[in-house]
């Protein structure tokens, strides 16, 4: 009985040894596999995929239109931007208005990135810059688009700059030397370099003049914030050698002291520079004869 059994045995082992046998054996099993994932696969739900683009998300915008050109008195138009289709910035929706809607509407802008101040303006009711103010995603809000206050307009949100460019030139925004250059560097120190920090960053943008009430009603005479920010980053560069003539320049009762620190020109400005405390330091450096 045992013999038999054991050869029995030898002959089953021997038959699963041969190759044709493990051959057929792993083909079947591999077969089975696949087609079990397959029909796995085929019962599974397929995965729903997000929508392509957000539903409409539409918003009142209001915008000071103007043209020279008509007899129209200036007014506000009323345009509707899906929000959900553009992008997060003021510019993006004014810029979406003027490619879609109405190709008349006239603004200045350059870089996008509020570096250069072109896009300044007043929007809900803030001097700002239109490439980073964000949009007010509250449909019931009304978003509001003016000029900046108290300019001349030229057309629609374009004002003439012509006036502030002239004041900021008449500071003699340049390094004076009364000798000439000798091919060398001018040498500063990291300490006299450190007090321009908050000064020389200043994109001329008129944010916080044409937010300040004393250069509504004086800017022929009065400066103004911007101008006299540069004017004290001048003042208090270490290389410059009219800085005595700077300060004189700058001692007149508008066109310095016509400042009340009423300080709206920090809080609008986008870079986050401070022109008041710049104005302050002008005046106690005058009281004190040197540049504080």
């Amino acid at each position: 009985m045992l013999p038999s059994l054991l050869t029995n045995a030898r002959r089953g082992a021997q038959a699963v040894l041969q190759p044709g046998f493990l051959s057929a054996f792993i083909s079947t099993t591999s077969e089975s596999l696949n087609a079990a994932a397959a029909t796995a696969t085929a019962s599974k739900p397929a995965p729903s995929r997000p929508p392509l683009a957000k539903p409409p998300l539409y918003k009142e915008f209001q915008i000071y239109r103007w043209n020279p050109d008509s007899d129209e008195k200036p007014k506000y138009t009323s345009y509707q931007v899906d929000i959900n289709n553009c992008g997060p910035m003021m510019l993006d929706v004014l810029l979406k208005i003027k490619d879609e809607q109405d190709q008349t509407l006239s603004l200045r802008r350059s870089c996008r990135e509020g570096i250069c101040g072109s896009c300044a303006m007043n929007i809900d009711g803030t001097n700002t810059l239109a490439c980073l103010c964000k949009v007010n995603r509250d449909p019931g809000h009304v978003g509001k688009v003016a000029p900046l206050p108290h300019m001349f307009v030229v057309k629609d949100l374009v004002v003439d700059m012509a006036n502030f460019y002239a004041q900021y030139k008449s500071i003699k925004p340049y390094l004076q030397k009364k000798e000439a250059a000798k091919g060398q560097e001018f040498y500063q120190s990291k300490e006299s370099r450190a007090k321009l920090d908050g000064l020389y960053e200043c994109i001329l943008c008129a944010c916080c003049s044409t937010s300040c009430p004393s250069y509504w009603w004086n800017s022929d005479k009065y400066l103004g914030p911007a101008v006299l920010l540069a004017a004290y980053r001048w003042i208090i560069d270490s290389r410059d050698d009219m800085t005595a003539e700077r300060m004189k320049d700058v001692d007149d009762a508008y066109k310095l002291y016509r400042c009340k620190t009423i300080m709206n020109c920090a809080t609008v400005c986008p870079k986050g520079l401070n022109p008041g405390k710049a104005i302050n330091k002008i005046k106690q450096s005058l009281a004190k004869g040197s540049p504080v």
